[in-house]
């Protein structure tokens, strides 16, 4: 079965014919890419495993990370990138995060920018051996952006833009941010640039918890109310700074709040958006043991892509199938 659906993916009509089956046409296949930060390394097993039984898609929508590993993968640069994050160290991810009180960030991204630039140069979208749209929510009017040409490095910077972590993107005129805010896992785009399978991956379907309802909760009648004590005038800013953004064990940090409060409207949005328009086969590798800014453990989250992409192969292999 499953050599039957990789001759059916490369349109390979002489094996067919050789082995009695009647010629198939070729199968366009979608990649949609979800977002999650460090999580999304998971999308470089899931490329390499799909690659590796012969799936190999024609069109690849990505949001946020996803824009990131898919555009790397279009332009040919996967094997780069993945050397990049296996490399990285709790010490060198910080080394890129070049800390801004002044932007619309706490980050202001340029080293971020500037490498991915170094490797990708002026590569137009257009110009990629596959279609690539990267989705991006328009600041100001909530409208879901698909960068579809320019500059591959400036619509990956845009896609990932978290808001109040990131500073926005100009492109084309309009101000663009993360485009999870709007399309988290992006299979209506795979499938409006033509994909008739669309594969989908989405890396926080292991947030397990989120959207519980507590119908009786209050402050205990011994509960303080609890207030920081104010610094002191010797390194007001850089501990104020450091209190905003990481937080203590006591209080959550400015980052923390930002991030899980993206992490809650990723989830709602994602299981509407998928419930409305389903891909026709889901990888959800097991990441929630992986934080959104864990890209020190790559590796892990690499692995599980190529566990979770081998577990759905059947699945895949069904849906393909149907289509052939």
């Amino acid at each position: 079965m499953l050599e039957f659906v990789r001759r059916s993916v490369r349109g390979d009509d002489r094996s067919a014919e050789s082995a009695g089956e009647a010629p198939t046409k070729r199968l366009s296949i979608g990649l949609a890419l979800g977002g999650g930060a460090a999580r999304g390394f998971a999308h470089i097993g899931v490329l390499r495993t799909l690659h590796a039984h012969g799936i190999v898609p024609d069109i690849i929508a990505g949001t946020s990370i996803g824009a990131v590993v898919g555009g790397s993968y279009a332009a040919g640069r996967l094997d780069t990138f993945e050397a990049w994050a296996r490399d990285l160290t709790r010490r060198r991810v910080f080394g890129y995060l070049d800390f801004s009180l002044a932007g619309s960030g706490l980050i202001g991204g340029n080293r971020l920018a500037d490498g991915l630039a170094r490797e990708l140069g002026d590569l137009a979208i257009e110009d990629l051996p596959l279609r690539l749209a990267a989705i991006a929510t328009e600041i100001g009017t909530g409208h879901e952006i698909w960068l579809t040409r320019g500059r591959l490095v400036e619509a990956m910077c845009a896609s990932y833009a978290l808001p109040g972590i990131f500073p926005p993107v100009r492109i084309g005129g309009r101000w663009l941010m993360d485009g999870a805010l709007v399309n988290p896992v992006p299979v209506s785009a795979a499938r409006a640039l033509g994909a008739r399978l669309v594969i989908a991956v989405n890396l926080n379907a292991d947030n397990f918890g989120r959207g519980t309802i507590i119908q009786n909760y209050g402050a205990d009648a011994d509960e303080e109310f609890a207030v920081a004590p104010p610094a002191s005038k010797r390194g007001v800013s850089e501990q104020i700074f450091k209190r905003r953004l990481f937080g203590s064990a006591r209080k959550p940090g400015l980052s923390a709040v930002m991030v899980e409060a993206f992490n809650v409207v990723q989830d709602r949005i994602t299981r509407a958006r998928l419930a409305g328009d389903p891909p026709d086969a889901l990888i959800s590798p097991r990441l929630g043991r992986i934080g959104f800014f864990d890209f020190h453990r790559a590796e892990e989250a690499i692995q599980q892509g190529v566990e979770a992409t081998e577990k759905s192969l059947d699945a895949l292999t069904e849906a393909m199938h149907a289509l052939t």
